[in-house]
């Protein structure tokens, strides 16, 4: 869907949770829902959701609201979920094994072709028929295989060397759990998701509750 200007940054991170509801919604057979019944839902306003789907163009009807079905189609072609991702996971500890484990990245078009890690233990182990393979087979594998995605759940030490083959079999996109800011060209995207910040974060607004608010 076409578009002249640049959404923001927060618009598209709420993208996701307007798509997980509507998928709810679906799954209990519910066919139509107006903006304010999913400001209830979401925990944004109405005139917020209004905003954010009026990026993208018109979706809904004056006097009938959304129909389900339809926006969610229409936030997963946003969202690039109409089509099939193959990933690697660099690091097959726990953290790589609970995201190798967890079936709902491949219902969502997230197909986790292997792990890899140095440790020799670990090698030839298969979590959910996804197999562990050495680290040093994964650059030969990506470049093989045609992966999309490259997932790093390695210690902060080996986050850049990671990164760096990742880059180099030419992955575009990186999901990055080491507590490291890894350092790609500009052609490459990474989404960092740094547990410990996310998680000192909580404990700064458990002892600062009036300077919370909601914005998930």
């Amino acid at each position: 869907m076409e578009r002249d200007n640049k959404v923001s940054i927060t618009v598209i991170r709420r993208l996701p949770k307007y798509y997980r509801y509507l998928s709810d919604l679906l799954n209990k057979g519910i066919n139509r829902i107006s903006s304010q019944e999913l400001s209830n839902m979401t925990g944004f306003t109405a005139s917020q959701i209004r905003q954010d789907l009026n990026n993208f163009g018109g979706f809904g009807q004056q006097g009938y609201g959304y129909n389900v079905e339809e926006l969610k189609n229409q936030l997963g072609k946003i969202l690039g979920l109409d089509k099939i991702y193959k990933a690697v996971i660099a690091g097959a500890g726990n953290l790589g094994q609970a995201i190798a484990n967890y079936r709902g990245f491949q219902d969502a078009g997230f197909e986790v072709l292997s792990l890899f890690d140095k440790n020799p233990k670990l090698i030839g182990i298969k979590i959910r028929d996804i197999e562990i393979r050495d680290i040093e087979e994964m650059e030969s594998f990506i470049k093989e295989n045609g992966v999309d995605i490259g997932i790093i759940t390695v210690p902060k030490s080996s986050a850049q060397e990671i990164a760096d083959i990742y880059v180099r079999s030419g992955i575009k996109g990186i999901w990055n759990f080491a507590p490291a800011d890894i350092k790609v060209p500009d052609d490459v995207i990474v989404e960092n998701v740094h547990l410990n910040e996310s998680l000192f974060a909580l404990s700064y607004f458990m002892n600062n509750k009036n300077d919370y608010i909601r914005r998930d």
